[in-house]
């Protein structure tokens, strides 16, 4: 059987759902009480420092794991091109989760396409710097071709299944198949709508995940109308977590 983790991007906790969490400690504290993941996004936008990434190792239960977003200067303004010393740079302060980082997540823009050359080179990089796994989610259609898929397969990077997907194939996990990651945005209002009339679908999603002997990690970012941390809990209890 393979293992699950269920989290929300961030670990802000609705005003709803507070009482199904410990009353004292860091927003990090009681978050990590109840759930075992978190995505961190704020690592995308802008820097920080060592000490900060070693608080958060250091707030959260030896089990609990974080996934980390590349910073948008490597994705967004270097297009994955020659952009070794912004990795070594981020790495460098985002290992201070020690053994907590467990996936870096890489999202691109939805206007870069798949160029093989520029995707082998920067992954090969990425996965000999770091040990953490490697999800990526791709925007652009190029990225959900078979040669696309393959390449990701074979670098044993997992593609990312997004909800909204994009594109014919988006909202399903591709790429390596050792892990299944799930970001669920909000739909139809990203970053707003909740999922209470699909958790049953994501359910056996991750069931079929687990079957199979896979990772699989399910993040809600539906988190600007305070529905992730409900549709969070919901699917943790759907699973028996």
């Amino acid at each position: 059987m393979g293992t699950f983790r269920i989290g929300t991007a961030g670990w802000s906790i609705a005003r709803q759902a507070a009482d199904r969490f410990p009353i004292e400690g860091s927003g990090l504290q009681r978050y990590s009480a109840v759930f075992d993941a978190a995505e961190i996004n704020s690592s995308f936008y802008r820097p920080h420092r060592l000490s900060t990434w070693e608080r958060w190792a250091d707030s959260v239960p030896a089990d609990f794991r974080f996934a980390v977003k590349v910073p948008k200067v490597i994705t967004h303004e270097a297009r994955l091109i020659g952009c070794g010393e912004a990795v070594a740079t981020f790495l460098g302060e985002a290992d201070g989760l020690g053994e907590k980082l467990a996936v870096l997540l890489v999202q691109l823009p939805p206007s870069l396409a798949f160029d093989a050359d520029v995707a082998r080179r920067f992954f090969v990089d990425l996965a000999s710097r770091s040990t953490a796994a490697i999800a990526c989610e791709p925007r652009h259609v190029s990225w959900f071709a078979d040669e696309a898929d393959a390449l990701l397969g074979e670098l044993r990077v997992a593609r990312v299944a997004a909800d909204p997907a994009r594109h014919p194939g988006a909202g399903e996990p591709g790429g390596w198949r050792g892990l299944g990651y799930w970001r669920l945005h909000g739909s139809p209002v990203m970053y707003r709508s909740s999922y209470a009339d699909r958790i049953g679908h994501y359910a056996q999603a991750l069931r079929d995940e687990l079957e199979a002997g896979r990772e699989a990690w399910c993040i809600f970012d539906n988190t600007a109308s305070s529905a992730a941390t409900g549709d969070a809990l919901a699917l943790a209890e759907a699973l028996g977590a």
